[in-house]
């Protein structure tokens, strides 16, 4: 598992004190991330001097020579310090930076022994298959190689291959005492797109949930794992984008029909209301790969994989900004009668389903509505 390996070579550089003066973390892998920031807090900083030795910067904010500054003066009350910088892209931008890079150089060649600094370059998307990445984020990672590569070690956070995390999710689970479906742990890791970080926490949740019983099915799963849910969410928009009322009444009532029923209602239109507003941006920034649609929509507003080539046909499918917005507003007004305790949740879902699958309105009857007489 290379990603793995990669990550399991520099746990030991630190538990080792094989470190070089700097690094620069590049990827936005959160999973990797945080498991090397715990294994230099482990290793390297006493718990009861933290406060002491840990500092986190971000050169948006705080001018790099303060920051170089403080890694080269020693501290009176911790043995070691550690600095995590974040805010490398200003280090890139606009103009000659050329000597800020040598002072980075200048100090790796003359460094503190007792500091570690920490580059994170999180502005850079590394996927499990380097022939998929990005070329802006190709052409960033190669300008950070040829010049931070020569005095700092590069540690890349990359997306792992799917078959990498189902591997990586028995053996977590296996030390942990619990077994868990194939079938189960292919579908977390689909449903979530291979984010390592959002893997951990569901597993963690999905322990809790099965408790005692010590094994994780695929039901567990699609019953508590949110992106799971996504799927059916995903058939109920292509069935409304599509005009076709009476199979997504279909598969509003399936939907309602397992897990939690209609005391989800409140979360599955928080889904629905999403996917609208993703919508709205594709067809605002004419959206037509899956290159493009990572590039318009932002960290923590992004669609799973699997849904990517749907999400695009379907927003495709209506004419006009106005006709995404209408659903939008469709979607708050119920969204306004479900936490009004109505009588039944299912009926008012039933009828935000018939009216964003009604036919568009005309102009006119746009403009009636926006300038009432």
């Amino acid at each position: 598992m290379k990603a793995f390996t990669q990550a399991e070579r520099f746990v030991s550089e630190v538990e080792g004190r094989k470190l070089r003066p700097a690094y620069v973390f590049v990827g936005d892998e959160v999973f990797f991330r945080r498991r090397f920031r715990e294994a230099i807090l482990e290793h390297l900083v006493p718990s009861d001097l933290r406060d002491l030795s840990l500092f986190d910067f971000d050169l948006a904010e705080t001018d790099l020579t303060e920051v170089l500054d403080r890694a080269r003066t020693r501290s009176l009350m911790a043995p070691f310090q550690v600095f995590f910088v974040r805010g490398v892209r200003t280090l890139f931008g606009r103009g000659s930076n050329e000597e800020k890079l040598a002072a980075i150089e200048a100090y790796s060649k003359d460094p503190n022994p007792d500091a570690l600094l920490v580059f994170v370059a999180d502005h850079i998307s590394i996927p499990a298959d380097v022939r998929r990445m990005d070329m802006t984020d190709k052409e960033r990672y190669q300008r950070i190689r040829e010049t931070m590569g020569r005095f700092c070690g590069i540690v890349e956070l990359a997306r792992v291959e799917e078959s990498e995390a189902v591997r990586w999710i028995a053996e977590y689970l296996n030390s942990h005492g619990v077994k868990m479906d194939t079938d189960g742990a292919r579908e977390l890791v689909d449903a979530l797109g291979g984010d390592m970080m959002m893997i951990s926490n569901e597993l963690e949740k999905l322990i809790l949930y099965v408790g005692e019983k010590k094994r994780i099915t695929l039901g567990d799963v699609e019953t508590m794992v949110l992106a799971a849910k996504q799927r059916s969410l995903y058939e109920l928009t292509d069935a409304i984008s599509a005009k076709d009322r009476v199979r997504a009444l279909e598969v509003l009532d399936a939907i309602l029909s397992t897990g939690d029923g209609d005391e989800a209602a409140i979360g599955h239109l928080y889904m629905l209301a999403k996917t609208f507003r993703q919508m709205l941006v594709i067809l605002e920034r004419n959206v037509r790969d899956q290159r493009a649609l990572w590039a318009a929509l932002w960290q923590g507003f992004r669609v799973p994989p699997f849904a990517a080539e749907d999400i695009i046909r379907q927003a495709r499918r209506y004419r006009s900004k106005r006709e995404l917005t209408s659903a939008i507003r469709l979607i708050a007004k119920s969204d306004l009668a479900l936490r009004s305790n109505p009588p039944t949740k299912r009926l008012v879902l039933e009828k935000l389903v018939l009216d964003l699958t009604a036919e568009p309105r005309t102009e006119s009857a746009w403009m009636q509505d926006e300038f009432p007489v």
